[in-house]
């Protein structure tokens, strides 16, 4: 299967929530409680993710007309990556985000900045991101990769 990328329009919100809910409870909890990973999952409407939509550069990949997961961009920041649970495991968020960096890399940003929860931490040190500062009040790992 070939995947397909296209930016998100408002009619993908309800989806693209959905897909985000499902990721955070099935996948979260390896680095973190239940209990965290329900109040992250809840954190976020549709109206939200409508809004979300408007003020960021949010990409989707498909397989076969079926979203399998989203990222977001906002300037040099990744604003979240998320890969349908289903998929988990089979390549479709490493390149989702070699293709966000891609376009971060064209338009001419040094470094990508993103915050890493405690159980994608290791996905992004696994290519190539580092470090930087403490964690947020939330867990999340502040994290950077040069593009460049």
């Amino acid at each position: 299967m070939k995947a397909v990328h296209r930016l998100a329009t408002l009619d993908d919100a309800r989806r693209l929530f959905e897909l985000r809910r499902k990721s955070i409870l099935a996948l979260a909890p390896k680095g973190m409680s239940v209990a965290q990973a329900e109040i992250w999952a809840a954190n976020l409407t549709v109206a939200g993710m409508e809004g979300k939509i408007r003020e960021m550069e949010i990409w989707i990949v498909a397989l076969n007309d079926t979203v399998v997961g989203w990222g977001a961009v906002h300037g040099d920041q990744l604003e979240g990556l998320y890969t349908d649970p289903e998929f988990a495991g089979q390549g479709i968020g490493t390149e989702l985000l070699g293709m966000l960096e891609g376009l971060m890399r064209e338009r001419g940003l040094p470094a990508v900045r993103a915050h890493a929860s405690s159980n994608a931490e290791e996905f992004y040190l696994r290519r190539g991101y580092q470090p930087i500062g403490l964690r947020t009040p939330a867990g999340a790992q502040p994290v950077t990769k040069r593009l460049s």
